[in-house]
This record gives C-alpha cells, sequence and structure tokens, in this order.
C-alpha cells in the first residue's frame, strides 16, 4: 500500500452561508492538496461532517472530489460507524472503484469491549473488496483500540493493511510499531506527532491542519521518512502553533477558520458544531498573516 506512504488529507466539507454544500470550494481545496505536495485524500473522513450531509449530498462530495482529483492523487473513503450491520451494508453498497482504500473508525458511543471491536472490524474484513485503514481516537469514540487487540486484526486479516492512530499517545503507537506484521503501517491521526510517529517507524499521517498548510506539511512528513530529523524538526516547529489553534475548540471549525483566512471556503459548520469564536478565528489569522 504504497498509496498510503505520506501525508493523506482528511478533506472538509466547505458549507456556503446558507449551509448548502460549496462544490466550488471543495474543488479549490482539492486542487490546493494537488499543487501542493499532498500525498492522498481521505473522502468523507469524520473531518468532513458525513454525519450532518444527507445521502444526496455524499453522493455529490463523492462525485466532486473524483472528477476534480480526475486521478492524480489516490483517493481513501471513509465508511464507518457504531452499528456493524450498517457499516457492512454501506461498504457492499457502495461504488468503490475510484478508491484505494476504506478507513473505519472504531465504533463510537457504544463502548464496546475489546472483544466487540475486534469482532467489529472482522465483519468489516470479511465484506470488503479494498484494504481497510482502522481508527482509533479514544477521544471521540470513548474506547481505546488497544494495541494489542490492533496487533491481533492485523495478523489474523490481510486487508487490514493499517491503523489510523489518534489516541495521542506516542509510547502506545511505539507498542504497535515494535509488534506489527512487516507491511502493516502506522499512521498517525494527530497532528501535533505525526513526525515523532514517522521518525519511530510510522508511514506518515492522515491529517487536518495539513490541508490548510499543505507545503509545508508534506515536506515534513518526507522528510521525516527519509530521516532527515533537523529539516523535518524546523518544519514541525514552524506549523506547530496552527496545531493548536485550530483544534483549541472543535474539528473542523478550527481548520475552516484558517482555510478560510487563506481563501479556501467559508467558516461554516452544520449544528451541532458552530463556527470558531472571534477569539479563536483572530489567532489563526494573526498566525496566517505572520507564516
Amino acid at each position: 500500500m504504497k498509496e498510503l506512504l505520506g501525508t493523506g488529507v482528511a478533506l472538509v466539507t466547505p458549507f456556503n452561508k446558507d449551509k448548502s454544500v460549496d462544490f466550488e470550494g471543495l474543488k479549490r481545496l482539492v486542487n490546493f492538496q494537488i499543487d501542493n505536495g499532498v500525498n492522498y485524500l481521505v473522502v468523507l473522513g469524520t473531518t468532513g461532517e458525513p454525519a450532518t450531509l444527507t445521502v444526496e449530498e455524499k453522493e455529490q462530495v463523492k462525485k466532486t472530489i473524483i472528477e476534480t482529483n480526475k486521478g492524480r492523487l489516490p483517493l481513501v473513503i471513509g465508511i464507518g460507524g457504531n452499528n456493524t450491520m450498517n457499516v457492512v451494508n454501506d461498504i457492499k453498497s457502495t461504488d468503490l472503484s475510484a478508491f484505494c482504500a476504506i478507513l473505519s473508525v472504531s465504533p463510537y458511543y457504544n463502548k464496546p469491549s475489546q472483544e466487540g471491536i475486534y469482532q467489529h472490524f472482522k465483519a468489516i474484513s470479511e465484506a470488503s473488496p479494498l484494504p481497510i485503514i482502522v481508527y482509533n481516537v479514544p477521544g471521540r469514540t470513548g474506547r481505546n483500540f488497544e494495541p494489542k487487540t490492533v496487533l491481533r486484526l492485523a495478523n489474523d486479516f490481510k486487508n487490514i493493511v493499517a491503523v489510523k492512530e489518534a489516541a495521542g499517545d506516542l509510547v502506545q503507537a511505539m507498542r504497535i510499531l515494535q509488534h506489527k506484521p512487516t507491511n502493516f503501517m502506522v499512521i498517525s491521526g494527530d497532528d501535533m506527532i505525526a513526525l515523532p510517529m514517522t521518525l519511530a517507524g510510522g508511514s506518515g499521517v492522515i491529517s487536518v491542519i495539513a490541508q490548510g498548510l499543505p507545503k509545508d506539511f508534506s515536506e515534513m512528513i518526507q522528510e521525516g521518512l527519509k530521516g532527515n530529523v533537523k529539516k523535518a524538526n524546523e518544519l514541525h516547529y514552524k506549523v506547530m502553533d496552527s496545531i493548536d489553534y485550530i483544534f483549541e475548540e472543535c474539528n473542523p471549525s478550527g481548520i475552516k477558520a484558517l482555510l478560510n483566512a487563506i481563501n479556501i471556503c467559508s467558516t461554516d459548520v452544520r449544528l451541532p458544531l458552530v463556527e470558531a469564536s472571534e477569539a479563536s478565528q483572530q489567532k489563526i489569522n494573526n498566525f496566517v498573516a505572520n507564516y
């Protein structure tokens, strides 16, 4: 899965002021990534607010990204949830021909046991015609996807090829790296520790901030993969404050504030999310002005 090496971007879904989907903004966003060195795009990941999109809007978002991309970058599609049967049915009913892999989040709210998480992804693995990236984000799901469970899945199912690890715990990531099968990929889902994870043997990142600062963030990960620690660290400290700012309130409100500051799309999100506060927006604007 060389397509998943480097920097992937979890694309937002831009909205107009009336909260309709801003398809022109989405096209600008996709081209901005491609023009600035990103390695692949994640379509309808949780940062894209799919929970607030209709079925029709999701199809239009997918179509717009596929047509704008024109095969230039690999595409990953987000298909996940806390109803295993629905996830399986979504995989079976979705046209996956444009995608190289599925990103599937660990079940949220239900708080299943580690065995429940294992069985959830076993069912997804058996239903999926594509490679799967399992996604651990305990701050959102309420349950940590423990390394032993990740490793068990990695060893038992050949089409489970990677984990997006977003616990924010470098030691946990290193435990997976220490014991993983040779070709299994450990991808950071936490922008702040993406470089340390990469330097420890990881395969890069699926990033939020990279869509606002794609050139430098992508270069940082590439330098990390090559072992050029000094240059990679310089880039990390250059972008570091922006990571704090965009996650200060909630995601994707923060990154949309940054994208607005660079004229890609508006700050609009859909309820129950609200736009970044004036104070947060000002921090982001100041960062961009001095970047």
